[in-house]
């Protein structure tokens, strides 16, 4: 029986780590053998590859050099984690995937929305999440909680429009997909936030 994929999808300052350890731990009560994992990472080479990506020395990294380490990636996450974890009928929930590089690659850094989607098959075939959760909130309010974290990483140095393209792009994302997507109102108290998610959650542990 192959698993279930399972993908949360966050802008800047909303609280997810707190939210993926409420989802595990959601899971893992329904008896769900549960793998959870990240991007860029999840892989000793991926860690790497995530080093260079958030590292706010390299400033200067060409948008399509960007592109194409995210993507390198994935390759490797998929090959030693994803894929054989579903095989074996694990469920699988990752730290953003594929949509955060159409909406930071993408939208952000104003990269072809076309080339993404080649690479994207080209990498994954016909791999895409069983459900991903976006975790919103304005961006105003995600920055004012990121910058309260202390030291920026490359990404979360960009301008509040790159941030406004970012949040854009995922909602019209879940928009086009409505049966794919959950949108969460991440700007409500935590307790609001995760009634939210159990509320999305239920259905799929019971199709289990």
């Amino acid at each position: 029986m192959t698993g279930r994929f399972l993908t949360v999808e966050v802008g800047e300052g909303v609280g997810k780590t707190t939210n993926i350890a409420f989802i595990q731990d959601y899971l893992q009560q329904q008896g769900i053998d549960l793998l959870v994992t990240r991007e860029p990472g999840g892989t000793p080479l991926g860690e790497h590859i995530r080093g260079l990506l958030l590292d706010p020395d390299n400033h200067g990294m060409a948008h399509d050099c960007e592109l194409l380490l995210v993507f390198a990636a994935r390759a490797e996450h998929l090959d030693k984690v994803i894929r054989p974890a579903l095989e074996r009928g694990q469920w699988v929930l990752c730290d953003r995937f594929t949509d955060a590089t159409y909406a930071y690659q993408g939208a952000g850094r104003g990269l072809s929305q076309r080339r993404i989607a080649e690479l994207e098959q080209f990498v994954q075939g016909t791999l895409r999440p069983d459900l991903t959760l976006i975790l919103d909130v304005p961006v105003e309010i995600g920055l004012a909680r990121a910058s309260e974290r202390g030291e920026l990483d490359r990404f979360e140095q960009e301008q509040q429009d790159f941030f406004e393209r970012v949040r854009r792009c995922y909602l019209q994302r879940a928009a086009e997909a409505p049966d794919r997507y959950a949108v969460i109102d991440a700007s409500r108290p935590l307790a609001d936030v995760q009634e939210q998610i159990a509320q999305v959650l239920s259905g799929q542990a019971i199709s289990a």
